[in-house]
Formats: C-alpha cells, sequence, structure tokens
C-alpha cells in the first residue's frame, strides 16, 4: 500500500503571528514548525506503516524552508518526500494549491492520501475535499478515528448532533482531527537515516497544471487594534441593568 501524506510548515502557533503589511500574506519570518495536525495525518500514515507493509511517501508544497519538515518527518520513518517548489507558487490560494497538490499527487500515484482537516495558519479546512473533487476520489474528512483496511479505510466524525461512522473504497482521500495521536519523537538513528532517504523536489512546469494564477487577492492589510481597557460597572443598584445594556448593544445577547 503506498500512503501520501500532505503536510505544511507554518509559522509557530506559541509564537506572534501576523501579516505581512505589504503583501497581505502571514509573516513567515519567525519559528517556523510542521504543522500539529499534518504531524497526526503522519502518525496515522506510520502506524500503518508498522503495522502491515506500507510505503509512507510525504508531499508539501512550499519554500525552500520547508524541506525541514521533510526532514524531520523522514526523521519519523517516512520511506520517500516530494517537495513542490516555485517560487510562482507563493501565495497561492485554495484553488490553485489544490490543483497543484492533485496533479502532484496524480503523478505519483496513490491508495490513500492522508492530510490535517485544517492548518493552523489558513483554517480553511477545505481542501482535501478540494483535492478529491479534482481527481474524482472519494473523501472521508475531519476523522476523530482512522482505520486502514485492505481495500477501504473508515474512521469516526463527529459532529453537534452526534458521531458518524464513515467508509470509503481505496483510492481515497482522508483529512484527520487534533482528536488523533499524537506524533512520536525522531529517533537519532532515525534522523541519521533521513538523511539517505529520497527526497525529490519538482517545479510547476513539470506538473502541467491548467489552474491560472490564484483568482483571490489581498487589496489592504490592517494591523488589529490594541486591545482597549475594558469598561468598569460599579454597582450601585443598576449594574444588572447596565450590564443588559452592554451586552445588547455590542450584539452579544
Amino acid at each position: 500500500m503506498k500512503i501520501i501524506v500532505l503536510i505544511k510548515q507554518v509559522p509557530d502557533t506559541y509564537g506572534d503571528r501576523r501579516l505581512d503589511q505589504a503583501t497581505g500574506r502571514i509573516d513567515r519570518g519567525g519559528d517556523l514548525v510542521v504543522d500539529e495536525i499534518t504531524e497526526r495525518a503522519m502518525e496515522v500514515a506510520l502506524k500503518e506503516k508498522d503495522a502491515r507493509k506500507a510505503e509512507v511517501v510525504l508531499l508539501t508544497m512550499g519554500p525552500a524552508s520547508s524541506v525541514d519538515v521533510l526532514r524531520k518527518g523522514l526523521a519519523l520513518g517516512a520511506d520517500r518526500a516530494v517537495h513542490i517548489l516555485d517560487e510562482d507558487l507563493a501565495g497561492s490560494d485554495m484553488l490553485r494549491t489544490s490543483a497543484v497538490l492533485a496533479a502532484a499527487l496524480r503523478r505519483e500515484g496513490f491508495d490513500l492520501v492522508i492530510a490535517g482537516n485544517e492548518s493552523t495558519d489558513g483554517r480553511g479546512g477545505a481542501l482535501a475535499a478540494m483535492i478529491a473533487e479534482r481527481l474524482g476520489l472519494p473523501h472521508a474528512t475531519s476523522l476523530n478515528t482512522v482505520a486502514i483496511g485492505a481495500d477501504n479505510v473508515a474512521g469516526e466524525r463527529a459532529g453537534e448532533q452526534g458521531t458518524r461512522a464513515i467508509h470509503a473504497e481505496l483510492p481515497a482521500i482522508v483529512s484527520v482531527t487534533e482528536r488523533n495521536p499524537e506524533a512520536r519523537f525522531p529517533s537519532f538513528k532515525g534522523s541519521m537515516r533521513a538523511k539517505k532517504k529520497p527526497l525529490d523536489t519538482v517545479a510547476l512546469a513539470e506538473l502541467g497544471v491548467a489552474e491560472p494564477a490564484s483568482r483571490t487577492t489581498v487589496l489592504t492589510a490592517t494591523r488589529r487594534p490594541a486591545r482597549a481597557a475594558g469598561r468598569k460597572i460599579a454597582d450601585d443598584g443598576t449594574a444588572a441593568a447596565e450590564l443588559a445594556e452592554f451586552l445588547t448593544s455590542s450584539r452579544l445577547i
């Protein structure tokens, strides 16, 4: 079985995240890490590899620095990595990103694709479904659990009214939530082996993507204003009425 895991490099969620005022894009000048939910997607794939014979391939689309997260994934136990690297892809929206990733997946071939349900920098939450639509494949998204069979994949999705059991025949695309197990830690031996594992770089021209440049344009970007001091209400017998009036005027109730 060949499993491809979509991973992404994002700004560290423990740091300050902000937009570049000139481009309107996320400022990636600080600490960059592998997205936490895509780490969990890797763990799902690696557990399947531990249980039975499976090839795990990592795929990312991003700047040159993204090679760091690919190397980490290889150190954890993935077999190969593919890096889509092209300056023309900077600032791509979800439409173009899904087209490029779908083209790369079609080129690679696979039995199962595993992704995170949303990234911590974009939080679009629809990329896996968009890729599946482009490839004409079934998808099972936002799974809290994943069970991979010889010819199918299944899992549980939680909703407001309860949980649903989802399943799909392979080949398929799934996305996982933060309810899945955390990623394992790389060992020293794994880190040394990662240096010798294949890591291929693919340019946009090699994929034959028909989707034009991103259709989304950021016109302006404004810094979030500093938080103002809160309003204090002294209880002289009218505090309840003042509080209700404030909440109503702020459309909080």
